[in-house]
């Protein structure tokens, strides 16, 4: 029996940026920001009734010029939504011991923390690029935005 199983590695997670992003350069001088996302599932213990949080804790790289507004606009504590893909990272810790974790390889980052253009969605400049050449009102609906 030949099973087809879909290629996707799709994430989109909310959670508060547990440290400041930083940002590293490349040597070709591409930006890329890291930061530590934690995300928050409330649950009800069965046995004592109350109500606990289970954390998850996931490292978050974002590159770009969406890097660069990230460092701009995000620290710690900000409450953000991360969209993007999984990825494998090896290193070797301080200790010489060779690690793997898995983070997210962003694709974008939405401030959650107001409404307003200065705390929007921080897109990639690819996505900036094709925004930009889309037309207007060129929706998978086909539906023009009401200015009112």
């Amino acid at each position: 029996m030949d099973i087809r199983i879909p290629e996707l590695n799709q994430v989109l997670i909310a959670g508060r940026l547990t440290r400041d992003p930083e940002l590293r350069f490349t040597q070709k001088g591409l930006g890329v920001a890291s930061f530590s996302l934690a995300a928050n599932r409330p649950h009800k213990d069965p046995v004592s009734g109350e109500w606990k949080d289970d954390t998850t804790y996931i490292s978050v790289n974002v590159w770009g010029e969406a890097a660069e507004r990230c460092k701009d606009k995000l620290k710690k504590g900000s409450p953000v939504m991360v969209e993007g893909r999984l990825i494998n990272a090896e290193y070797t810790d301080k200790a010489g011991q060779k690690r793997k974790e898995i983070k997210i390889n962003a694709r974008r980052v939405q401030s959650l923390a107001k409404s307003g253009p200065e705390a929007g969605e921080v897109p990639p400049a690819r996505e900036v690029e094709e925004k930009a050449g889309a037309e207007p009102g060129g929706g998978a609906s086909g539906i023009e935005e009401i200015p009112f």
